[in-house]
């Protein structure tokens, strides 16, 4: 089916009175905010960002070297970026998905994806270990097919990658895949039962009292104005205040780059995302859906959605907006253009739902680069290491992102240092005002394509072939 964008006025009435808090923070339990940095300090590791690259690197780091002084910075609250504003999806993948790494980097997917699924595995067994109660769920994923096209896609998708790399996904016809989740639009999916979903905002808050118990200096409201080379230390301040770190990890992802080697590499995209009131009992009934997995569907302007814990559908995606110029900022996190025209698209998918309200409503920046997936890179003589570029499915991945950026940071030769994915850069997007041309012409032709069964203009076969995108 063609998702129809123009919304109707029910679609319009259900957004009409949003609460645009993220609502995964508007949560009772959402801890107090803690101590800005008021003075100058001296530590070993300073970590920047208190997301959650940043909340990995400072556990990992502490763990490691119980005695290394760690100090983390954050220019908000905890979980109050991209971190707290997203789905929740916790994938195994470290390359936005296999087809992408495939594309990229088809030798070491057999380690990438051994790497994914230790990486999942690990953090499941720091959730247990700390007693983090955030809703972690081991559901599964469905990738569902809602135009003809997208069927062929995930057939060969399913026959054609290597078992080492798809690990336990298996292919779902029409029928099948409408008994899970009862929607009229689904023509085929492909169910990854390893994919996990997850309240964020509570692991984030779970992650942090974790490092404050093993010793890590959390200050919030603390934004790093600059940063620089001292010789044997890094220097920064904050707050007006300095802070020397003899190592610096800088996890800011989609806000401005600190290092300005970086931002030519990473642009912000602002996604959007609604959620429902609870639904009834009669409502779940009404689309099966008993295994609450994750649910995506197969097109270039996708969605994503899942339950909750407390029975509503958190519903987001498809618009990708680029604001011209790195636009940046709390004016660009609430569209009630994009709110109402996810209202559509959500009665189009579940009509059994006519008259469903939506309770909350907003938007946050993704770190989006032209591979769709991490990198990473040094500065200031090896002192600072920095990661970016996760493109929206970091929830998982940013803990192999940090461990990275802690082994670049220590001088180890490890197997995730050797990595080819590691020691290269995507290719940098142009500058201004060719970056917003570019950007605006590849969305138009994106959704061209989801409307042309698939076919890829000269534009983005161009693209294809540069091994250049942009996406969320």
């Amino acid at each position: 089916m063609f998702f129809h964008d123009l919304p109707g006025d029910a679609a319009t009435a259900a957004v009409s009175d949003l609460n645009t808090t993220p609502f995964w923070l508007d949560d009772v339990r959402r801890p107090a905010a803690g101590p800005a940095l008021a003075e100058g300090i001296n530590c070993d590791l300073l970590v920047i960002g208190a997301g959650f690259t940043g909340l990995w690197a400072a556990l990992l780091a502490i763990e490691e070297d119980p005695g290394r002084d760690v100090v983390l910075v954050d220019g908000g609250r905890i979980a109050d970026g991209a971190t707290g504003r997203n789905g929740g999806f916790m994938s195994h993948s470290l390359t936005h998905g296999i087809a992408n790494g495939m594309d990229r980097w088809p030798d070491e997917m057999p380690v990438l994806s051994r790497m994914g699924s230790e990486n999942l595995a690990d953090i499941a067994r720091v959730i247990d270990e700390y007693r983090i109660d955030c809703d972690f769920w081991r559901c599964g994923e469905l990738t569902v097919a809602v135009q003809p096209h997208h069927v062929g896609s995930l057939e060969a998708f399913v026959r054609e990658t290597p078992a080492n790399v798809a690990g336990r996904i298996a292919y779902l016809n029409a029928d099948q895949v409408r008994e899970r989740v009862a929607s009229p639009t689904y023509l085929a999916a492909v169910v990854d039962p390893d994919v996990t979903l997850v309240n964020p905002a509570a692991l984030a808050w779970g992650l942090a009292k974790a490092c404050r118990e093993a010793g890590v200096r959390i200050f919030e409201n603390s934004a790093v104005d600059s940063l620089r080379d001292a010789g044997d230390t890094v220097e920064g301040r904050v707050n007006g205040a300095t802070v020397r770190a003899r190592r610096v990890a800088i996890a800011t992802n989609a806000y401005p780059p600190l290092l300005r080697s970086v931002r030519r590499y990473v642009v912000p995209v602002y996604d959007y995302v609604i959620v429902t009131e609870p639904l009834s009992e009669d409502q779940w009934t009404s689309l099966g859906w008993v295994g609450r997995e994750g649910v995506g569907d197969a097109g270039n302007q996708f969605h994503y959605y899942r339950p909750t814990s407390d029975g509503r559908i958190l519903w987001g995606g498809y618009d990708a907006i680029y604001h011209r110029g790195n636009g940046f900022g709390a004016q660009y996190e609430s569209d009630g253009e994009a709110f109402a025209r996810l209202a559509e698209h959500f009665q189009q998918t579940f009509p059994t739902l006519d008259g469903i309200r939506f309770t909350h409503g907003w938007g946050g920046a993704i770190d989006t680069c032209t591979r769709f997936s991490p990198f990473w890179g040094r500065a200031h003589t090896g002192k600072t290491a920095y990661v970016a570029g996760y493109t929206g499915l970091g929830v998982g991945s940013s803990r192999f992102g940090a461990a990275v950026m802690l082994d670049l940071l220590d001088g180890r030769d490890t197997e995730r240092t050797r990595l080819a994915m590691v020691k290269s850069k995507p290719i940098p997007f142009p500058p201004e005002p060719v970056r917003s041309i570019g950007i605006d012409w590849t969305v138009r032709s994106l959704r061209a394509a989801d409307r042309n069964a698939g076919r890829r203009n000269l534009w983005l076969r161009t693209l294809d072939r540069l091994g250049m995108g942009f996406d969320s």
